[in-house]
């Protein structure tokens, strides 16, 4: 089953509770103000190295091994570039064998700081940041607070000025929650992480 267009359209435009331990949803964190979104920014973990992702294919960010965890069964599919406009190559990969269906999208996105969605110009009043680290670097989970989830981003800061954006979204309506799309995310940008450092 091919992505829907409006779930294509998902991995171009940002847009989860958190979890704790097993999955267990905990309350979603309020709309941050200036100041509160500032502290966050400052409050970052530094980077243990620096992974740029100039060059990267993100269609390469996913070993077999990985994607099998991740119960990816259909060949990852790079993004047109109209489609994600000017932030880096993208790739998608499908969760279609049975339902719920779903999807994963990775941007290697080399034209921003992680701060740039916390006090910068991708900052929305409507998202919702979650500060958390990835394989030891500062990440965030991204999202909307919505009765009806649509995605959940967790937002890397691998380099200076370049982040991976690695987005669930569902393609079956109803199916998840936005703790579980987090889930999902932050599982799936591990793992891309861990496939970066070893290149």
């Amino acid at each position: 089953m091919a992505l829907t267009s409006a779930a294509v359209a998902t991995f171009a435009v940002a847009g989860c509770t958190t979890t704790v331990g097993d999955g267990i949803a905990s309350p979603v964190a309020t709309v941050a103000s200036s100041a509160e979104q500032s502290s966050k920014a400052a409050g970052l973990p530094q980077r243990p190295n620096e992974l740029a992702l100039n060059g990267v294919d993100p269609c390469s960010l996913l070993t077999s091994a990985q994607l099998d965890q991740l119960t990816v069964n259909s060949k990852p599919r790079q993004v047109a570039d109209s489609a994600n406009g000017a932030d880096g190559p993208s790739c998608t990969f499908d969760v279609d064998k049975a339902q719920p269906y779903y999807a994963y999208g990775i941007t290697a996105v080399t034209n921003a700081d992680l701060e740039a969605w916390l006090t910068g110009n991708r900052r929305k009043n409507s998202m919702t940041t979650v500060d958390l680290s990835v394989e030891g670097f500062p990440a965030l989970k991204y999202f909307r607070q919505n009765t009806d989830p649509t995605d959940c981003q967790t937002l890397v800061g691998v380099a200076h000025g370049q982040t991976l954006e690695v987005q669930a979204a569902p393609i079956s309506e109803g199916a998840f929650t936005q703790g579980q799309l987090c889930e999902l995310a932050t599982k799936a940008a591990t793992f891309a992480v861990q496939t970066l450092k070893a290149k």
